[in-house]
């Protein structure tokens, strides 16, 4: 089976994010839209991969560094293989993250599981 029919699949079958219907948002409106599927968009200014904490978590940090970050694109690291090394590959550019937009500690977030829930413009 090929990759493209693979990704189709689980998006068909509700496992990952439909990215073309989702709506758009910056990092200060995501914490509006908390349980939807969303895109959301902004500058990575601060990154972090985790590697002493559980799960081993990559944090993209989007318009304000950590801890003011407006909103975080979260990639564990079961995950991580896919996505290559974001944390010094997506610093400073602008990207948008699709997926269920959730609060973590009062901060929106996104869990990125994989690639096509990422762009980057």
């Amino acid at each position: 089976m090929s990759i493209a029919k693979f990704i189709f699949l689980f998006v068909s079958a509700g496992l990952l994010p439909s990215v073309a219907s989702a709506e758009t948002y910056n990092g200060d409106d995501a914490k509006n839209h908390i349980g939807e599927t969303a895109t959301v968009c902004g500058t990575v200014v601060s990154a972090d991969y985790a590697v002493r904490a559980r799960g081993k978590p990559t944090f993209l940090n989007f318009d304000k560094p950590y801890p003011n970050e407006t909103f975080t694109a979260v990639i564990w690291d079961e995950n991580r293989l896919s996505f290559g090394t974001p944390e010094t590959t997506l610093m400073g550019k602008h990207i948008c993250a699709t997926g269920v937009i959730r609060l973590y500690k009062g901060r929106p977030e996104i869990i990125l599981r994989n690639p096509v829930q990422l762009k980057q413009q």
